[in-house]
């Protein structure tokens, strides 16, 4: 049998969704699926990930995404292929700061690969990694839809557009002051 004439195994309902996550977690994720008729409770998928990852310090776990799965009767291998698709989605631990630098055309016309050289030096790591301390990570991304800024970087919610290497100190030296570093 072709994986296309598979039968799509039909989640078991989890009989207690109070015991999987906190009440302050659920209210976020049901809030989310109001927003959907009943039968798509599913399409709060991305936003539950989400809640539960920023939840977790930064981070998925599989232990998680079933609990997602199980909270909104979806089977697991669906979620894990939301959570592992999208970029915005880390399966392993980040730093306090988790640096997203573009590296796309724009940024890299504009000098992406000059502001990584100094991120390098200046924090000691690679895209990928986490400094020793745990403050900050690195990430590559491919495109965060500020061309016109170029080259940028952001750092959770916050766009950091026109980047300089004294610009990145500026903005690390805040982050840093703000963490009594």
């Amino acid at each position: 049998m072709s994986l296309r004439n598979a039968p799509m195994q039909t989640p078991v309902p989890h009989p207690d969704k109070t015991s999987l996550f906190r009440p302050d977690i659920r209210a976020e994720i049901d809030h989310w699926i109001a927003k959907y008729p009943p039968e798509w409770q599913q399409s709060a998928c991305m936003a539950a990930l989400m809640i539960v990852q920023e939840d977790n310090g930064g981070h998925l776990t599989t232990e998680l995404m079933d609990k997602v799965a199980d909270y909104l009767d979806m089977p697991p291998i669906a979620v894990y292929e939301v959570g592992s698709f999208y970029a915005m989605y880390e399966h392993k631990p980040v730093g306090r700061h988790k640096i997203c630098l573009c590296t796309n055309i724009s940024c890299m016309l504009n000098g992406s690969d000059h502001i990584y050289q100094h991120l390098q030096q200046r924090l000691g790591i690679r895209f990928g990694e986490v400094t020793e301390d745990g403050q900050f990570s690195l990430k590559e991304v491919e495109c965060l839809g500020a061309c016109c800024g170029a080259p940028m970087m952001q750092i959770g919610k916050t766009y950091y557009e026109h980047l300089t290497p004294q610009r990145v100190d500026q903005i690390l030296d805040r982050l840093e002051a703000a963490d009594g570093k």
